[in-house]
Order: C-alpha cells, then structure tokens, then sequence
C-alpha cells in the first residue's frame, strides 16, 4: 500500500473508534481532520514524506468552505421544515388521525396496523422528522394494539418502521442535505424531492401487503377486535374531516415545489406558516408550545450544522491526503462493470449505517462517491435516491438504529429489545427489496423529475 493509501484507512479507522468514545460525532470529525492534518503537516515538512499534503490546502480552506455552507439559501429549508415537524407534533392532528382513522380500518384484520401505515404516511410527508414520527407513532398506536392481543413484533415493528419514512417521503430533510452535497444543478432538491415520491410509495405498498399476508398466515397475530363500530357516514366524514388539514399542509409544501410556484426553501417558510396556523386551528398554540418549539428546532438545527463544520474538516483534510483519488482508484480497480462498483458502493454504505447515523454518512461518503458515479453514466438523481434508501435502512439496524432507541423509550412494559429487534426485520428486508427494484426500473425514480419543468 501507498503512504496514501495507508493515512487514508488510519483516518477512516480513527474516526470510526473514536465514536465509541462516547464524544459528540461533531467533535470526533472535528478532531480527527485536526490530528491528520497536524500529522500530515509533520511528515511531510519534518521528514519529507511523499504526499501531496500541505496546512494551507487543508485547514486553511475551511473557514472559506464553511463561509460558503452557511450562505447557501438551500440550507435555509432544514431549520423550517424542523419547525414545522415538531410544531405539528404538537398540534393535535396525529391523534384526531389516529382516533378517526383506527374506525375505518379497525374492522379488517391487521387494520390497525394499516392505520399506522397511513397516518406514517401522512405525518412523513408532513413534518420528515424521524424522531418525531416514531415516537408518536409508538405513543398513539401501541398500547391500542396491545389492548388488542397483536402480536408484539407486529405492532412494534410497524411502527417504528413506518416512522422512519419521514426520511425519504418529501420534504425530507435527508434529501435537502444531499441536494446540497451534490452540489448538482441535476440533482436539486427539487429533483431530489420528485425522484424520492414514487420509491416512497413503493415502501408503503410493500408495508402494507406485509401487514396483510401475515395477518391473513397468522390471524393470532392481528385479530380484529370485538368492539369494532360499524362504519357509517359519520365515521367516513369525521376521517375526511382529519385527513384534510394534514392533506391541505402537503398540498401546499410540494405543490409548490412541484408546479414551480415556490423553491425547496419558499416552501419550507409556508409548511412552517401552515403547521403554525393548524396548531391555532385546533387550540394548542400558546406561548408555551412556541418557546419549546423554538428550542428544539434551534437544538436540532444546532447539532446537524455542527456536523457540518466537523464533516468540512474532515472532508477537506481527507481530500487534502488523496483519499477522493485513494476511494476512486480502489473503485474502478474493481475491474467491475459500472453495475457491480454500484452494487460495492450501495453495500458499503448499508454496513455503515451499522454503525455510523446518516447525517454523517451523507455529508462525508456522499461527495466522495457521487463524482464517480456520474462518472460511470449514472444519472445522479437515480444514485441519489438508492443511496437514500440505503441510508433509511441505518434508521433499523442494530447497534446504532436510531429509531430502535426511539421506540423503545415509547414501549408498553411487555415489549423487550428482542421484539424490537425480530420486528423491525423484515421491514428491513422490504427496504432491500425496495432498493432492488428501483435498481432494476430507473424510471420509478427519474420519470417525474424529467416532467417536471
């Protein structure tokens, strides 16, 4: 191995160890990019090493970088549509779903699991906060399952599964940091956005007849309860009449962006106005409920451009080393066809989401492989989108699944890791398949974005 080739994989490895230290992932990125580029910096001047390295092309250029992310208008969308998340988190209109909706369903078998489907999807392409998302749907949907003898890993593995859609189903806060690493007039939000909506369905539809083939093999495991009410007009009106305020906040937020009335980021301003105006709506806005929203959206906010100002330096300082030359060298070394190095690509990114959270994941291999990519012929949108998928997964799986952690601090007594960890399972495994057919058909992903404009 090259001296490059051997900083690059210590840089790599320091930075993975250092997590399980127990320091803020920020000050880890951070930290490592300082260590390498001081050593680095020793080599090369103290004992002439052979590298192409030097302070001034590394450290230096991140102030400048950063003066650069904190001006982009793009970025201005992810401190919205937080606020927005949580402001609807707080309005009221999960429960008035999960209460109208659970009486349409609730008469079919598995049908409140299918009611958690829907009001994740409702809440997913309303707010794109996972942790939001599982958390309230493990609150509302639970212990109304339990009441009603589903099996455990059914009940908990739909939802927390179902809350992690939030993370592809636009607007997304996933993909505005993406559009922005690409850094790609091809790959916009806008694009991002219209080319996650079909492949976000796709999951939903794979959920579903889940959900109904195992109540359907198992009738144990999603009974239908005694004390169902039969559905009658009011039960349908009451159901539209909570679906509509959900229905005309995502209408306003992606119809503009899709029929070219607002950018990702006017957007965002007008699903942050709506989320304000439904919690007025249904009488839960107070001074209290503001103060405490804006604290959390400033505290998420906080923490991702945090890593933002870590993942630069580590991103520059890596480059710096040659670890963009190192990371294409070993691709295209392959001697894979342009399929077989996006297969490797797409595999190393679900082994890390193991262990590393997708914040840094997208700001830090992102920009490392997606030049290549296009490279091979691949429309960045597609490769966009499959790298999403794969990133939703890291939500699921064990040790690092943040939606794991999140639903078990939701969980009835009754519900141990082990009915966490069997139910999310095959829902990892519906998210694979989902991959695959996106992989196979292009155009359940490029389509709409090529009508679009």
């Amino acid at each position: 191995m090259s001296l490059e080739q051997i900083m690059v994989v210590m840089m790599f490895a320091t930075f993975i160890l250092l997590l399980f230290s127990g320091f803020p992932v920020a000050w880890v990125l951070g930290g490592t990019a300082v260590l390498f580029a001081v050593v680095g910096h020793v080599m090369v001047e103290n004992f002439g090493a052979d590298l192409w390295f030097s302070w001034g092309s590394s450290m230096q250029l991140v102030p400048e970088r950063l003066w650069d992310l904190v001006g982009k208008e793009a970025l201005v969308a992810l401190p919205m549509f937080i606020f927005m998340g949580i402001m609807l988190d707080r309005s009221g209109v999960a429960e008035e779903l999960m209460k109208n909706i659970v009486k349409l369903f609730g008469g079919i078998r598995g049908g409140y699991a299918v009611t958690v489907v829907f009001i994740g999807v409702l809440l997913a392409a309303s707010t794109g906060i996972i942790g939001a998302s599982v958390v309230l749907l493990g609150m509302l949907s639970l212990p109304v399952m339990m009441q009603s003898n589903y099996n455990k890993s059914l009940a908990v593995g739909t939802a927390c599964s179902v809350g992690t859609l939030g993370i592809l189903i636009p607007p997304s806060i996933m993909l505005v940091l993406m559009a922005d690493r690409l850094a790609n007039p091809n790959a916009s939000v806008g694009d991002l956005f219209m080319g996650a909506l079909f492949p976000g369905f796709l999951l939903v539809f794979l959920y579903v007849g889940y959900i109904m083939v195992y109540a359907w093999v198992k009738p144990n495991a999603a009974p239908v309860p005694d004390n169902v009410e039969k559905i009658t007009l009011k039960i349908v009106f009451n159901a539209v009449k909570a679906i509509i305020p959900t229905a005309f906040l995502i209408l306003a937020v992606l119809g503009s962006i899709f029929f070219g009335i607002a950018t990702p980021t006017e957007a965002s301003g007008v699903g942050a106005a709506g989320a304000l105006l439904l919690a007025v709506i249904n009488q839960r806005l107070n001074m209290e409920v503001l103060r405490e929203s804006l604290f959390q959206t400033t505290k998420t906010s906080a923490f991702i451009f945090a890593i933002f100002v870590g993942a630069t330096a580590f991103s520059v300082v890596l480059r710096g080393l040659g670890g963009d030359t190192v990371i294409e060298e070993a691709l295209l070394g392959l001697n894979m066809p342009p399929m077989g190095v996006l297969a490797v690509v797409l595999f190393a990114v679900f082994l890390l989401g193991f262990f590393l959270d997708w914040v840094e994941i997208t700001l830090i291999i992102l920009p490392l492989v997606a030049p290549i990519m296009e490279s091979l012929g691949f429309d960045l949108v597609w490769f966009a989108i499959l790298f999403a998928v794969c990133l939703q997964t890291s939500f699921l799986t064990p040790p690092v699944g943040f939606a794991l952690f999140y639903i078990k601090g939701v969980c009835p007594p009754e519900i141990k890791v082990t009915d966490i960890y069997k139910g999310v399972a095959p829902f990892i495994l519906l998210q694979l398949v989902a991959l695959l057919i996106i992989l196979m058909w292009p155009p359940i992903v490029t389509w709409l974005p090529s009508v679009a404009y």
